[in-house]
Order: structure tokens, then C-alpha cells, then sequence
């Protein structure tokens, strides 16, 4: 095998061009036709058993060349990177030259490059000095939460609904006299002053009482995500069957043992109060960590190569997939609701992206310049963790090449981090919890989770 490198106009490409042996790539046909052979059906043989002669014959010498192509190619593009010292940050883009049955196969590959780091100052770094306090508004706040959470729902029948109360009715949307989709259901639970309908729908259903019919005359959003209906008025045919409202438990002993492992109220509190403080002090160290790596960062030069910021989005929108697939959710459903096009909506990542690779590289920097290392031991107590944390076996995890890596990268990671913040400066800015501990938790007892 043979690569030539050459550096292209754009600044950390670069363009390979490797030659491959014309034995390695019939090889790899040969390998191609016998992982396919049995989905070949030519007359005159069994299904499966035509020689590879006449399968290429029958369908054109080419049938087997993408696939040999794409067997072959990745091991050799990767030993050409490792021979050639070459940091891919990109997906190669392939542009095949010859390929061709009995000669060598050719083709160039134009690849991004890990950019050039060249740290500016990053000890001393000056940033806020962050402090979160928890105070008992934020205790009664998160107990009125649990409250809420374990209230009931009780039938009222002799009066007509009020803010707060859950309505039950039967509704249906009407545009310029015709019903549209979606605008129907039967016995549906609305939360007055939830906000969970059309902005108006709910101030109207106030004052309703059991069995009452009323028409609602509301105008959607210009921002509605059908676009069939943005900026239209509608009328809601509404028939109201039930209300119930909210009935919360008294703060007292037996409330603090129906919802968690506290025999008392105090108990309870204070538990309330060590996990708020708990959840403050990880919240300032994040984000005491996130400043100064941003300072480092600010006092950085590096060159990003588009194709990694590309590459850093890739995984990005990845990621966002797959958490809304578990909602049964797909891409272009959602593009639709928030009425963006993928461009778009890939191009509000990039700021994202740009930022999550800039303290990449700025960490890895500092990791070589400061030559700091995880201990063999460092390493097997955090696999111990994750074997315990996931349910996997140590040892299996302990063999694996790929995870002792990814375990090592956190850990001189953190050794970086640690370093950046033992030197830093605090300026005297406090911050307060107030609503923001309010938010922090919303799982504080074993039966409130």
C-alpha cells in the first residue's frame, strides 16, 4: 500500500491518496462473493452456487466492486492515518480514481485535522466567586412540591368551576364552521390555569357548571405549529361532565411518614435542606468549572476545522433523535412543530459545538503540557464504579481496551480541571439559591420518586 499526503487550501485538511494492491482488492471480492453468493439466482444453477466467473458475467464485472470497495478500505484508511501520524476529526470525504478488477485500486480521502493548540495563559484565570445558599423558603417551597404531589383529586358538585379545579369535558374545533383534526375528545381532564390549551380556552371554562354547553371562541397562536390553523379563530363545542379539585395533605408528622422514611416533619426538613445544599455545591462547582475552562478558552488560538464542527453537530442532533425517539417522536415531526428546516435547526447547534470542541482540545493541551497521567489504580476504582453504577461485570469491563481509555481521557480530564481551578482567582460575587433550589430537585423523598 502506498499514500501520498498533501496539505489542501482549507487549513488542517489534508488529502490522501492511496494507492492499494490490485492482489488485496481481488481478495476482497473474492471475500464479497462468498459472504453473497447465496442471494444469487442465474438460471442453469442452483440458487447460490453460481461461480463467481458467472455471477460477474450474468450481472457485470462491477457487481462486487462498492462492497469489496467497503470491505477493504476502512482497516487501510486507518493503519494510512496511524503510518502517517494523521488525527482525523472528520469523516473522510472519498473520491475513487481506479477501481478496477486485476489493478490497483485508487482513491484520495480529504480529511479534517486536529487543529493546532496554542494555550494562552490558563492559570490564574480570574472568575466570579460563586455561592449558593439555602435558606427555609427554599425547604417550604420543596415541601409544598411534595405536597402538591401527593394530592388528591375530590368530586365537587355544588358550585362551578374555578381556577385550579380539573374539569372534565367534551370538546370539539370548529374553523369557519368545520371540525379540523385533532380538535375532538371526550371525558378529557383539563388542569384550569395549567395552560395546556389554546391561550383563552381555560379562562372561559371558568364559571361552567355540571352538564352546561357553551361555545368557546378562541384565536390560535400565529406561532402554531399546524400552519392550518396559525392566526385562525376557532369555536370549541364544550360540554362539562365533572369537577374536582386538588386536596393537598397537612404538613405534619404522618405526612412525612406516608412520604418518606421519616417518622417526623423536622426529619424531613432537614433532609430537604442537606439535598438542596448538596445540589447548590454541585451546581456552583459546575459552574465554576465551566467558567474557568471558558476563560482558558478565551485566552486560546486554535483554527476549527468546519468538517469537525460538522462532525460535532452530527452527534449532536444524533443524541437529540434518540432522546425524542423515546417519546415516539421522530426529527422531521418535530423540524415540523417548531417550524424549522434541518438546516436551521442544525445551525442553532453550532455555537454548541463550537464551544463543546474548543474545551476538548483546550483540556487535551493541558493534559500533554502538564504531562498528567492516571494511575493504573485511579483507573480500576472508576471501572469499579461503572460496573456497579450499570450492572456490568469489572472484569469484562477491565479487558476492555476501548473503555480503560475512555475511563483514563475523564480522569486526566478532571486532574485538568482541578489543576485550572486550584489556580484560579475569585472575584467576591455571591449568588443566592432563591428559585433556582426550587427547581433544583424535584425528587426528595423514596415515595415522592
Amino acid at each position: 500500500m502506498d499514500c501520498k499526503v498533501e496539505k489542501t487550501q482549507n487549513a488542517n485538511e489534508v488529502k490522501l491518496e492511496i494507492t492499494i494492491e490490485a492482489e488485496k482488492f481481488e481478495n476482497a471480492i473474492k471475500k464479497v462473493y462468498f459472504k453473497s453468493a447465496k442471494y444469487f439466482n442465474i438460471p442453469g444453477f442452483r440458487k447460490g452456487k453460481a461461480p463467481q466467473n458467472i455471477v460477474e458475467r450474468y450481472y457485470g464485472k462491477e457487481i462486487f466492486y462498492e462492497d469489496a470497495f467497503n470491505e477493504l478500505v476502512p482497516d487501510q484508511y486507518e493503519k494510512v492515518l496511524e503510518e502517517n501520524k494523521i488525527e482525523a476529526v472528520s469523516r473522510p470525504k472519498i473520491d475513487i480514481i481506479k477501481m478496477e478488477k486485476g489493478q490497483d485500486l485508487v482513491f484520495t480521502a480529504i480529511v479534517a485535522t486536529k487543529p493546532e493548540v496554542e494555550l494562552g495563559k490558563y492559570k490564574g484565570i480570574e472568575i466570579e466567586k460563586i455561592e449558593y445558599t439555602v435558606n427555609d423558603e427554599d425547604v417550604e417551597n420543596e415541601l409544598k412540591s411534595m405536597q402538591e404531589k401527593n394530592a388528591r383529586l375530590v368530586t365537587v358538585e355544588d358550585r362551578a368551576v374555578e381556577e385550579g379545579d380539573t374539569a372534565t369535558i367534551d370538546f370539539e374545533g370548529f374553523v369557519d364552521g368545520v371540525a379540523f383534526d385533532g380538535g375532538k375528545a371526550e371525558n378529557h381532564d383539563l388542569e384550569i390555569g395549567s395552560g395546556s390549551f389554546i391561550p383563552g380556552f381555560e379562562d372561559q371554562i371558568v364559571g361552567m357548571k355540571i352538564d352546561e354547553e357553551k361555545d368557546i371562541i378562541v384565536t390560535f397562536p400565529e406561532e402554531y405549529f399546524s400552519k392550518d390553523l396559525a392566526g385562525k379563530e376557532a369555536t370549541f363545542k364544550v360540554k362539562l361532565h365533572e369537577i374536582k379539585k386538588k386536596e393537598v395533605p397537612e404538613l405534619d408528622d404522618e405526612f412525612a411518614k406516608d412520604v418518606s422514611e421519616f417518622d417526623t416533619l423536622a426529619e424531613l426538613k432537614n433532609s430537604i435542606k442537606e439535598k438542596l445544599e448538596k445540589q447548590m455545591q454541585d451546581k456552583a462547582k459546575y459552574e465554576k468549572e465551566k467558567a474557568v475552562i471558558k476563560g482558558v478558552c478565551d485566552n486560546t488560538k486554535l483554527d476549527i476545522p468546519e468538517a469537525m464542527v460538522e462532525t460535532e453537530i452530527d452527534n449532536m442532533v444524533k443524541d437529540m433523535e434518540k432522546r425524542m425517539s423515546y417519546q415516539g417522536l421522530k426529527l422531521d415531526q418535530y423540524l415540523k412543530m417548531i417550524n424549522k428546516t434541518e438546516s436551521e435547526f442544525r445551525k442553532e447547534y453550532e455555537p454548541q459545538a463550537i464551544e463543546a470542541i474548543k474545551s476538548r482540545l483546550v483540556l487535551e493541551a493541558i493534559v500533554k503540557k502538564e504531562d498528567l497521567k492516571a494511575s493504573d489504580e485511579e483507573i480500576t476504582e472508576k471501572i469499579k464504579e461503572m460496573a456497579t453504577n450499570y450492572g456490568r461485570k469489572e472484569d469484562e469491563l477491565l479487558q476492555n481496551e476501548s473503555v480503560k481509555k475512555y475511563i483514563e481521557q475523564g480522569i486526566v480530564n478532571e486532574k485538568a480541571i482541578d489543576l485550572l481551578i486550584e489556580n484560579s482567582k475569585e472575584k467576591k460575587v455571591a449568588k443566592k439559591a432563591e428559585k433556582e433550589t426550587k427547581a433544583a430537585t424535584k425528587k426528595t423523598s423514596k415515595k415522592a420518586q
